[in-house]
């Protein structure tokens, strides 16, 4: 697999996830146009590349607009001459409850993960369709849009909805030929670093260390490394025939995620009234009917039970 003369934009990866995407594409070859809202963390990352043997440049702005996803496409045409690749990962967290999140909170979040989403991708695809190049687009989902996460409503509604344009992005880019998948990415970030639950995985990660096998394994959880991969893959020829697909990543794992389809499906001469639900509730609305939701995590062994919090030292008198 190469990706020799081909060039990516990937927006938030100036650390991270991002990082670790872009510095795989650019180790099979592919310039890469960096996005960070931070302008000395661009920099280094575009070092990191270079320093890699790889080609970079930086585009320093907060995705979201119009704007701002024209100035990506243009920079990556006018530093390398061309456009095939694109993955959208920038995003930020405002993490509450429903009665505590704010108008910005959810405004905030949704602007960057699902309205950057959208205008980078339509800026793209307007350039792969007016040249005739069978581009690469790989978006960024979440177990959260998948399942649903307490806390999560914002950032929830943002990567389900993620998954919703990606859908409808495989049958309107088809005929071009240009691929739209999401990414499901299981692995150590900012946020996973805070929980407990996650706390011997990280403190393995951060060592230098193989996380245990309890983490890669079963729960698939893993590194930015273990993710990269995949996105390499989705980003090459030899994918030409995946589109509209929701494909995990994490740890030891891998998963397609199915579409939603019915569960079951009843059928009654005249409708359901509400007289007919009640009647029949009990088989309709069965347990085995009903289906899940939220993030489900297996009992930690043992000796992977967090470290108990160290009480605060009391001040000398």
């Amino acid at each position: 697999m190469s990706l020799s003369g081909k060039v990516a934009i990937v927006t938030g990866s100036g650390r991270g996830l991002g990082l670790a995407y872009a510095r795989e594409l650019a180790r099979h070859g592919a310039a890469v146009v960096i996005n960070d809202v931070d302008a000395n963390v661009a920099s280094e990352a575009v070092k990191t590349i270079e320093s890699d043997g790889g080609r970079a440049v930086a585009v320093v702005a907060p995705v979201g607009s119009t704007g701002v996803a024209r100035q990506l496409v243009a920079t990556a045409v006018d530093a390398f001459g061309r456009l095939d690749i694109l993955v959208t990962n920038a995003g930020i967290l405002r993490d509450k409850s429903l009665l505590k999140m704010t108008d910005e909170d959810f405004d905030l979040v949704i602007n960057v993960h699902l309205r950057g989403t959208f205008t980078c991708v339509r800026e793209a695809f307007a350039y792969f369709k007016e040249n005739g190049i069978a581009g690469r687009i790989i978006t960024i989902g979440s177990p959260t849009g998948q399942r649903g996460n307490f806390g999560q409503t914002n950032y929830a509604a943002a990567k389900a909805g993620i998954v919703g344009m990606v859908r409808t992005w495989a049958l309107e880019m088809k005929k071009a030929a240009v691929t739209v998948n999401a990414v499901i990415p299981v692995a150590a970030t900012a946020m996973t670093k805070t929980l407990p639950y996650f706390q011997k995985a990280v403190e393995a990660d951060e060592r230098g260390e193989a996380m245990p096998s309890f983490f890669r394994h079963e729960l698939g959880f893993g590194t930015a490394d273990d993710v990269s991969g995949l996105v390499a893959f989705l980003a090459s020829d030899d994918a030409a025939n995946i589109t509209g697909q929701a494909i995990g990543a994490g740890g030891d794992r891998l998963q397609v995620w199915t579409h939603p389809e019915a569960a079951t499906t009843e059928y009654r001469e005249g409708g359901w009234s509400y007289q007919a639900l009640s009647e029949n509730a009990a088989s309709l609305f069965s347990a085995g009917t009903l289906q899940g939701y939220g993030e489900e995590f297996l009992p930690l062994p043992e000796d992977l039970q967090p470290e108990p919090a160290q009480p605060a030292a009391t001040p000398a008198r």
